[in-house]
């Protein structure tokens, strides 16, 4: 069992295990939830990087990547299997999927700034064969389609988090993932807002579930609960 190390900034829920985390329906708006709010971060983010060559915050730290990395060599994932990273950011994943020998990347995210920072990022690292794009993910009209795993760490969360309409947004996520996976393709979810319950319920339709991938534990009035959540889907027609 792994040790609660793991960055969790940007979740709206690391209480203690004792209380359950939100429903599908309790989640109050944040500014996390808005495009305004990335644009902003990744400026910054992009400003540092071109300054002193920081890529900036790691979503859920290395291990999150590293965890990854992990269960798709246990998965035997191709090298040439079509991979998207569902909201880049910073492109960090996308660098450690390349070096890890994936050839076939495709990075989107909805902040032209976020699509700036990580196509410098992949230049720094000399790594030119990679796909960055802009796209509003739930409004991708058909254009993401036959990958062979979809990745996700943190991004429903955010969108989960908008103050617009956010049962309509989630249901758009669901909707665009299985129109971008092939039958039978992977996703990969990592989340600090939704418990394994709930991940489970809302990917029920179009989905079945493969497996819980470990995450860091920790341990309040004498019970163990679980910083994040990371789980792993097969789309199903």
């Amino acid at each position: 069992m792994e040790e609660a190390t793991e960055s969790t900034h940007g979740c709206r829920n690391t209480s203690d295990p004792e209380e359950e985390r939100c429903s599908d329906n309790d989640f109050e708006p944040s500014k996390l939830g808005t495009k305004d709010y990335w644009e902003d971060a990744y400026q910054k983010e992009l400003e540092t990087f071109k300054d002193i060559g920081d890529v900036g915050e790691i979503w859920f730290g290395e291990e999150s990547m590293s965890r990854m990395l992990r269960w798709m060599d246990k998965a035997n994932i191709s090298e040439n299997a079509a991979i998207l990273d569902i909201g880049t950011g910073n492109g960090a994943f996308l660098v450690e999927l390349a070096k890890h020998g994936y050839r076939n990347l495709t990075g989107i995210d909805y902040s032209p700034t976020s699509v700036e920072l990580a196509k410098n990022v992949l230049q720094a690292e000399d790594l030119t064969d990679v796909t960055v794009k802009e796209v509003d993910f739930l409004n991708c009209q058909g254009e993401l389609k036959g990958f062979d795993l979809c990745i996700d760490k943190g991004t429903f969360d955010a969108i989960s988090l908008n103050p617009d309409n956010t049962k309509e947004v989630k249901k758009l996520y669901v909707q665009a993932l299985k129109d971008a996976l092939k039958n039978q393709g992977l996703f990969a979810i990592t989340s600090c807002n939704w418990t394994k319950e709930q991940l489970l319920d809302r990917f029920s339709e179009g989905f079945v579930f493969v497996q819980e991938l470990p995450t860091p534990s920790f341990q309040f009035g004498g019970k163990t609960g679980n910083s994040v959540t990371a789980l792993i889907f097969k789309r199903v027609h």
